[in-house]
């Protein structure tokens, strides 16, 4: 590979890292933001779920528009529009103003995400996509990982406004760098002159590999966006302190990190059903056992780390999992397509996880009901070493393969 493209991962990486630090810091503001305007925390429920809308439009909407005329204006406009909007939402008093700025900036979030996960794995080289593409979709859980750790001392140093201003100049400067440093691409889909990307992943042989691809998107979203937007304010500060809570956050999706790369390193190698199917296991165990376990610092803090590290690493993973699924012509779109349906998952799990704190549930409770989506991820993944052997045949010409899982 050459350094221009290497480069061009790096950035696209940077891209990742924005869209993970961003989908946080409204919740690590929320604190703050809440006292400021002498609001209870769930108070700002449609705040926590408007850019998880805006993120699941923008995917469906405008990332498949990268198929048809190319990756590059999509990343580029895509980056500058979370500069933008990101800044805005720092200057906002009222509740109504958050949740349409956080829309603004979920729709350019969803339109960049699938281009930049399409376009990593297109220029990877053949036998390591899903390796290259964990790499730069690890840049979610670094993001959010740096914005854990950092809220402290951010909001210290320049108030709860510097949890956006930040993540405002960085998606900027990318922008920039992305328009001179990528290539114009001439997508497949218009050398083809054929068929509309959306609609040929709701015909066979492609439907039901998007069925599986999405479904599991979506119920791995339901357990992480719980997990992310409420663990800061579930955690007791008796126990955990005032910063604690944030870092804790922040660190159990950097956990996430080398748990993505490990998980795509076995896609490439070993059998996909089964090195997800065993990662949703130790996903589940954990979360039973934040729900079995007496409540303590250490014990608590590590169970979150193997829990969330989980959870955050699978879901960039499944990204990773996409090209063994879906032929280059419809990356983007396939992409775009299970990151707009998760976002249903998305948007209900905020709404749910403050039913559950109101209604009173205890933190080991609300831990104990992360099991289920877990376990049912862990189950709808087994049926993955069969889409793909389908969807290789009809490609191919050939009889699917009679390997094992």
């Amino acid at each position: 590979m050459s350094a221009r493209r290497l480069f061009a991962l790096f950035l696209m990486a940077g891209v990742m890292v924005i869209d993970g630090y961003d989908l946080n810091a409204m919740a690590l503001a929320l604190p703050h933001v809440a006292a400021e305007m002498g609001l209870r925390p769930t108070a700002f429920t449609i705040v926590q779920t408007a850019d998880l809308f805006g993120l699941g439009a923008g995917a469906f909407l405008i990332a498949p528009l990268g198929d048809r005329f190319g990756r590059k204006p999509i990343i580029v406009a895509g980056a500058l529009g979370i500069a933008f909007a990101t800044a805005a939402t720092a200057f906002s008093t009222e509740v109504i103003h958050f949740a349409l700025w956080r829309l603004v900036t979920g729709i350019a979030l969803g339109a960049c995400l699938a281009n930049v996960s399409a376009l990593s794995s297109e220029v990877a080289p053949e036998g390591k996509r899903s390796t290259v593409m964990a790499v730069v979709s690890a840049g979610i859980a670094l993001g959010a990982m740096g914005a854990g750790l950092s809220a402290p001392e951010l909001v210290r140093a320049g108030g709860w406004h510097a949890l956006f201003f930040v993540p405002a100049a960085i998606a900027l400067i990318l922008g920039l760098l992305l328009y001179v440093v990528l290539d114009s691409d001439r997508p497949v889909q218009a050398k083809a002159h054929a068929k509309v990307p959306l609609i040929e992943l709701f015909r066979p042989p492609l439907v039901f590999p998007m069925a599986i691809f999405a479904a599991t998107y979506m119920v791995n979203a339901v357990a992480l966006y719980m997990l992310v937007r409420w663990t800061a304010i579930l955690l007791p500060q008796d126990v955990f302190g005032p910063d604690l809570p944030s870092r804790l956050q922040g660190l159990m999706q950097g956990a996430g990190l080398p748990v993505s790369i490990l998980l795509a390193w076995l896609l490439d190698r070993w059998k996909p059903g089964m090195t997800l199917a065993l990662g949703y296991a130790i996903i589940a165990a954990a979360f039973a056992l934040l729900f079995a376990t007496p409540m303590t610092v250490l014990a608590w803090s590590i169970l979150l780390m193997i829990a969330g590290g989980g959870i955050s690493g699978i879901h960039g993973a499944l990204m990773a999992l996409s090209p063994k699924l879906f032929p280059s012509s419809v990356l983007s779109s396939a992409i775009g397509t299970a990151v707009a349906v998760s976002r249903i998952g998305a948007i209900a799990a905020p709404f749910f996880g403050a039913a559950l704190i109101d209604g009173g549930i205890s933190p080991a409770g609300y831990f104990g009901v992360l099991v289920i989506p877990a376990a049912l991820c862990g189950l709808v993944v087994l049926l993955v070493p069969n889409v793909i052997r389908r969807t290789k045949a009809h490609y191919s010409g050939n009889p699917p393969a009679l390997d094992p899982v």
